[in-house]
């Protein structure tokens, strides 16, 4: 059985739960490591957590994630947002339009203070809070919020460190809330095609798997203010610029581990991770400094490398890649490619699925796509890309989210997704520090994933969905 101490020793990076908020520095300290319990306080894989008839919400963070999410919230039926908090209150204030327009109730705002929404979450009227704030603040956030009753759901990642994928972890098992890291990516059209052909055998024994997150970020990165608020406090280039390792591996992690079977019969042993140089962004602070003084404290810093690639083995014997770049020029990618003994899926550059030496035709693509789309898509796929939400795939999520939890179902993805996906990181930090020496990668589940069931494909209930206007962005 793994023991959190064990994966813990040589983790650097620790941040304060209030520092984002207050200003944009990341501190380098030694996470405190704390033995975990022998076994789970309580089981959450497969957990259906009681009815609620009507999902009441509250959102942290309006940027640009979180003001498109309370967008997309009202075409979905059984929601009221309760409470919106963030600390521009100019955000809250873009959001409280938003409800007013839709002809929705007005939310209680909090705002003006780093630590608003504390004083949010110690409401008795809400059912789950969703996070769209920096990093450092998703699991503070997170476990304040299950502790005071509430599920959670966060943008990715979860967790920054070792010692917040534990907390996650033991907070949703001892409080029984759900923490749902909002991958929206296994979402996607043909990554739930994917999966459906997966569990139905088509591949045969999945091998190898690859995903990724290529996105050449480098102009939003070094734009003060960012771009719609989503970088605000320059807090993701104070990431980029003090961390070497993997810092964004689940847009692609995450459909790979549903198409295995992770932590629900097969599990991560170990890990091992390599990064270059950086080329460009310790360049572009160079240049900007050059005309503005502001980027001088960001030249000649520890930069990430543009490249990183973290292979994982698992218990079964598979292996899988996880890319990051978000620094050269290339076309974006999430590669998504499934290898097994009977065929193979991949999806970027070019979309294809093959059984043999060649791909299969355009007429059989078609064929597949009609028997193994999942039922999702087939009744409210189209609605999704309506509403938004790169192209519709985070439509999707809030409305599976919101559909377990109407319906007391097990959501898509638990306490021990959400950490073992976000642990990529900082254990690849540990690696390349390290010549690439292998990490071992702790089991979340503690022993779970042997008997874990996969989560079901298949409705089991219909939460309803509401007319999409012509205007609706």
């Amino acid at each position: 059985m793994s023991n959190r101490r064990d994966f813990l020793k040589g983790m650097t990076l620790a941040v304060g739960a209030g520092s984002i908020l207050a200003g944009s520095t990341i501190a380098k300290a030694k996470t405190k490591a704390k033995t975990p319990s022998a076994k789970p306080a309580f089981n959450m894989s497969g957990y259906c957590a009681p009815k609620i008839p009507k999902v009441r919400m509250a959102y942290v963070g309006l940027g640009n994630r979180g003001s498109g999410a309370v967008a997309r919230i009202p075409y979905i039926e059984g929601v009221e947002v309760v409470a919106i908090c963030d600390k521009d209150k100019k955000c809250t204030d873009k959001v409280q339009k938003l409800l007013k327009d839709r002809k929705l109730p007005e939310a209680a705002v909090y705002a003006g203070s780093p630590d608003a929404w504390k004083k949010m979450c110690q409401r008795d009227d809400i059912d789950l809070i969703y996070i769209a704030t920096p990093w450092e603040l998703h699991t503070p956030m997170a476990v304040y919020a299950m502790e005071h009753g509430m599920h959670a759901a966060i943008e990715v990642p979860a967790a920054t460190t070792m010692e917040e994928c534990w907390q996650l972890v033991e907070t949703s098992e001892r409080t029984r809330k759900h923490c749902v890291q909002l991958e929206n990516c296994c979402y996607d059209f043909f990554e739930m095609l994917t999966l459906n052909m997966a569990r139905q055998g088509m591949f045969g024994d999945l091998i190898h798997g690859e995903g990724a997150y290529i996105h050449n970020l480098i102009p939003l990165k070094f734009s003060k203010g960012g771009h719609k608020r989503a970088y605000a406090d320059m807090w993701r280039l104070e990431h980029n610029s003090t961390r070497n390792g993997n810092l964004y591996p689940t847009h692609g992690l995450g459909p790979i581990c549903q198409c295995m079977d992770i932590n629900r019969g097969d599990k991560m042993e170990y890990l091992t991770s390599m990064a270059s140089n950086d080329f460009t962004m310790n360049a572009q602070a160079k240049a900007r400094a050059k005309k503005d003084d502001f980027y001088t404290k960001y030249v000649d810093r520890p930069w990430r490398g543009n490249i990183n690639t973290t292979l994982v083995r698992t218990s079964r014997g598979r292996t899988i890649m996880i890319q990051h770049d978000v620094s050269s020029p290339r076309p974006y990618s999430r590669i998504h490619l499934l290898s097994g003994t009977k065929g193979i899926a991949h999806k970027y550059p070019k979309q294809y699925i093959a059984f043999g030496h060649k791909e299969v035709s355009a007429k059989y693509m078609r064929v597949l796509h009609k028997k193994f789309t999942p039922e999702i898509i087939t009744r409210i796929g189209e609605m999704a890309k309506q509403v938004g939400g790169h192209g519709g795939m985070d439509f999707l999520m809030d409305w599976s989210l919101i559909n377990s939890l109407r319906n007391g179902l097990a959501v898509d993805m638990d306490c021990y997704d959400a950490a073992l996906w976000s642990c990529i990181t900082p254990l690849s930090i540990e690696s390349i520090a390290n010549r690439s020496n292998s990490v071992d990668v702790p089991d979340f589940t503690r022993g779970g994933w042997k008997t874990n069931k996969p989560v079901a494909l298949k409705l089991a209930a219909a939460t309803g969905v509401k007319k999409v206007k012509k205007d609706a962005s």
